[in-house]
């Protein structure tokens, strides 16, 4: 499933909002063996490349001072930003997030306007008996017998509301609103109990979708199916839930980078110049 057009780099427009990762250029000196990360360059200019999206960017050289390192620690010491497969999977996984989030927020609000309802349930009552028999009587003057019998129909739907069915209706919203809440934090921070939680609660709910697109047929009901279905499905596969393609201990092999792979592409020796905001200047691999 791709989000996104296959050549569309990810990665950059991450360091477009974020900001590039560039381990290089917080060091007061880079050495001979740091060729892959960072340059000092004859005129005094040092390039420093960013882990995340392979780009070159041209910055002031740190005194020492101001400088988080002297020299550059191992490979293997450096704050590594994801990239690739790890990146992508946790964009899909904020969506998912902001779909959950927006489900919560209508639910909550039905559950406000429920409490509204239920404190106010008398005077409402008698508003909706006042307007039916208004309505009834002044449209029966007038001949409109059909705009009367659906006007009619509409305010006795408030009319026939009782205090049981508003409680079991604020209760049923209530525990939605928690659920969606609860998937949508998880998810955004991204915790495996989310995961299973919104699986399980989003097959829960499927039976009721299904029985509701047999009583009537809709695009927006076809569409909430396919979408579920779909998210089940992805985050069932792709993050090895139930055990499925090995379980978690594949899940963290799978997301591994091989740092080794990414440090062997050319050096900015080789590179070319690209764009940059102003003041700044960047080559790309």
């Amino acid at each position: 499933m791709r989000l996104w057009p296959k050549h569309w780099h990810l990665e950059t427009w991450i360091c477009s909002m974020r900001g590039h990762a560039t381990p290089a250029a917080d060091a007061a000196t880079i050495g001979p063996d740091d060729a892959a990360l960072g340059a000092s360059l004859a005129d005094g200019r040092r390039l420093a490349r960013c882990l995340r999206c392979d780009t070159w960017i041209e910055h002031p050289i740190p005194d020492s001072a101001t400088a988080r390192w002297s020299t550059l620690p191992p490979t293997s010491e450096l704050p590594k930003p994801r990239r690739g497969k790890p990146l992508r999977e946790a964009v899909v996984m904020k969506l998912i997030a902001v779909n959950k989030g927006a489900h919560a927020l209508v639910f909550t609000t039905l559950a406000v306007v429920l409490v509204l309802l239920e404190s106010n349930f008398t005077q409402i009552h008698s508003w909706a008996q006042s307007l039916n028999q208004k309505l009834s009587s002044q449209l029966a003057d007038t001949g409109q017998q059909a705009s009367r019998g659906w006007l009619a129909r509409q305010t006795q739907h408030i009319f026939d509301l009782r205090t049981d069915t508003v409680k079991v209706l604020l209760a049923l919203a209530l525990v939605y609103a928690v659920v969606e809440w609860t998937e949508a934090i998880g998810l955004w921070k991204e915790k495996r109990w989310a995961e299973y939680l919104t699986v399980v609660a989003t097959a829960g709910f499927l039976p009721l979708e299904v029985h509701e697109l047999i009583k009537r047929v809709t695009a927006v009901r076809i569409a909430a199916l396919i979408v579920n279905v779909a998210l089940i499905v992805w985050l069932v596969y792709s993050k090895h839930l139930f055990g499925l393609r090995g379980g978690f201990k594949t899940l963290h092999e799978e997301s591994m980078v091989d740092w080794d792979d990414v440090l062997a592409a050319p050096t900015p020796a080789r590179g070319r110049v690209a764009k940059s905001s102003p003041g700044n200047t960047a080559y790309t691999t």
